[in-house]
């Protein structure tokens, strides 16, 4: 009976472990063993020169999920998959996770893919010059001075008539100045 794994695997190189995985499974004729083999990936919004963009975002950074027959055979397969450095368990040994944290895992994925976090992304920080974009204060620069993520704010001071002036923005209304 195939049971969920979870696989350690080098951060960034998630995609290239499961394609590994699956390419040298169906080249020792071990792809009846290997069920499915997974990178769970979130959809989350940042905001990129001014623009809000929907970005996909690793779910578990260095994991791979794989429900595997495990034998020796499939135990040697991922082991030896180049930039895999073992299996998730105590002492080396695999540690299979139930359906359900499986399902937990995947219900996340799914919750992400249909409707984005609200988790926003911003190239600057307090302190860095930006440029305004559009609004009454276009084209002035400023300093970022605050970021309210639950309102997706910045408060930016900009120079009017000499004097620093505090202005409340959208994310998407600067972008850094570089």
């Amino acid at each position: 009976m195939a049971r969920w794994y979870i696989i350690h695997a080098y951060s960034g190189f998630e995609n290239k472990v499961r394609d590994s995985i699956i390419a040298e499974a169906e080249r020792m004729g071990l792809s009846e063993a290997v069920e499915s083999v997974e990178v769970p990936t979130e959809t989350v919004t940042e905001v990129k020169r001014g623009k809000k963009v929907q970005v996909e975002r690793k779910f578990m950074p260095g994991y791979v999920l794989a429900k595997l027959k495990l034998t020796d055979d499939v135990y040697h397969l991922v082991k030896n998959t180049p930039k895999v450095t073992g299996f998730l368990g105590a002492g080396g040994k695999p540690q299979p996770i139930s359906e359900k944290d499986a399902a937990r895992y995947f219900g996340g994925v799914e919750e992400a893919k249909n409707a984005p976090k609200r988790e926003i992304h911003v190239d600057y920080e307090i302190g860095d010059s930006v440029k305004v974009l559009d609004g009454p204060f276009a084209s002035f620069n400023g300093l970022v001075e605050e970021l309210d993520f639950d309102k997706n704010k910045v408060k930016v001071s900009v120079s009017i008539f000499g004097r620093a002036t505090p202005v409340e923005l959208d994310f998407e209304q600067v972008e850094l100045v570089r």
